[in-house]
């Protein structure tokens, strides 16, 4: 065993809304000792990460430091690392630069990645929407892409206004709304020049419908609030290639664009495949219903990372509050089993699924039966849920303080340019949209 001045030890990978609950419930515990590992030093809000992407709200406003959060606690030891290797066998994990570290129960926690499913091009060319870091870059893109064409309005013709948005899910629709706000309501007020009524927003998607888990009457709903907010969406649409200066959809249409944006879909962090474990949809670890590893004791897979079976016996979606509830749970069967007493199969209590819609439309199903509810009521029940979970009260506070700021705001959150490389654009490096092609 390796317990730390007779504390029990527990190793942590992944500072995410899974692995932070884990490591909150435990540092309760005295006799416990948590080394928390993360590739970053913060925790990030991930539903908001599209807000910083469209300047919304600032970074500083949804991330938190991890060694903040548990400052008061000297049971907790926050260490940055990227885990590379798995040992389930000696609850052992490894990072690519030496660094290692084993307990007397180890909980895997890494989270996702994007999943391109093999669309050409997309890995390089596109800008996902699921870390920090991605939502930063995407930032600098769009803000880069204003600029320039602010003072080159011929760039208009090469796309720079087209904007494709892969995934009809909620990330999709939120970036979609958000950025149709921006159009509507910043370029009009900080960009003068520009003439808004030539920007396009492309949101496709393959299946029949956006937002799939909601009733018909939802899905209804939200195309007519994008169709308002000039979102062209296309169902039954997949894209076929991403090239640096232009997207080509499954239909065959090529689309002139510098900002392809992908939320098409995740998969499990890449730890997931290096623990000699069988792997499920989307590259997740199969956990069994107490969350731990089959064959493994005293091993652990929550959040994104793992295939948590809900009552139907299919996996629960990858939500932030299955990752919070599924921590709290792998938590309580940890402190169980170093008490001798038995675990507990995890029981998601679902509180409803919701996803906002530009500024001041959202949409929300409330509850065990998904009682729907659309426009300023679900706007509210949106900010209310998404400030109670963020980390820190500082963090409640900005955001409730930008979030009112942009519902009577022309310009919205802080456009800022930090000339980031995705700022920097090589408009010569795609023939397929040079002028003498086109002409």
């Amino acid at each position: 065993m390796s317990s730390e001045n007779g504390r029990r030890h527990v190793v942590i990978v992944g500072g995410g809304f899974a692995g932070l609950g884990c490591a909150q419930k435990l540092a309760d515990h005295e006799d416990m000792h948590v080394t928390l590992l993360d590739r970053n030093n913060y925790h990030q809000f991930q539903p908001l990460l599209y807000q910083v992407a469209t300047s919304l709200l600032a970074p500083a406003d949804i991330a938190h430091s991890l060694r903040e959060v548990f400052a008061d606690q000297d049971n907790v030891d926050v260490k940055l690392a990227e885990i590379s290797e798995v040992d389930l066998a000696s609850k052992t994990v490894k990072s690519g630069d030496g660094g290692e570290w084993s307990g007397d129960a180890l909980v895997l926690a890494a989270g996702s990645q994007p999943n391109f499913f093999g669309t050409q091009g997309a890995p390089e060319n596109s800008f996902p929407l699921y870390s920090l870091d991605n939502a930063t870059q995407l930032r600098s893109r769009i803000l880069g892409l204003l600029e320039q064409v602010d003072r080159d309005p011929k760039l208009i013709d090469r796309g720079a206004l087209n904007f494709v948005i892969v995934g009809g899910g909620p990330t999709g629709v939120e970036v979609a709304g958000a950025i149709g706000d921006m159009i509507e309501l910043t370029l009009p007020a900080e960009y003068r020049n520009v003439d808004a009524s030539r920007a396009h927003i492309y949101l496709v998607d393959l299946g029949d419908a956006l937002l799939k888990p909601f009733s018909d009457k939802a899905h209804h709903y939200v195309a007519n609030v994008l169709k308002k907010k000039g979102v062209d969406v296309h169902l039954g649409t997949g894209v076929k290639e991403v090239h640096t200066g232009h997207a080509v959809l499954s239909d065959g249409t090529l689309v002139p664009t510098r900002c392809v944006i992908w939320g098409g879909g995740i998969k499990a962090a890449p730890v997931a495949a290096n623990c000699g474990l069988a792997q499920g949809r989307g590259g997740r670890i199969d956990v069994q219903p107490d969350l731990t590893l089959a064959g493994s004791p005293g091993a652990y897979a929550i959040g994104d990372i793992a295939n948590i079976s809900g009552p139907d016996g299919q996996p629960l979606p990858q939500l932030g509050s299955v990752a919070l509830q599924s921590g709290k749970a792998a938590a309580e069967n940890i402190l169980a089993d170093f008490h001798g007493k038995p675990r507990e199969p995890f029981v998601y209590r679902d509180k409803g699924i919701m996803a906002m819609i530009g500024r001041t439309e959202a949409i929300a199903a409330v509850g065990k039966k998904h009682h729907e509810v659309h426009g300023q009521l679900a706007h509210l029940a949106w900010l209310g849920v998404h400030a109670s979970l963020m980390t820190g009260t500082r963090d409640k506070i900005e955001a409730i303080i930008e979030w009112g700021w942009d519902r009577f705001s022309k310009t919205g959150g802080p456009h800022v340019l930090d000339r980031g490389e995705a700022a920097e654009i090589d408009w010569e490096d795609d023939p397929a949209v040079m002028p003498s092609a086109a002409s």
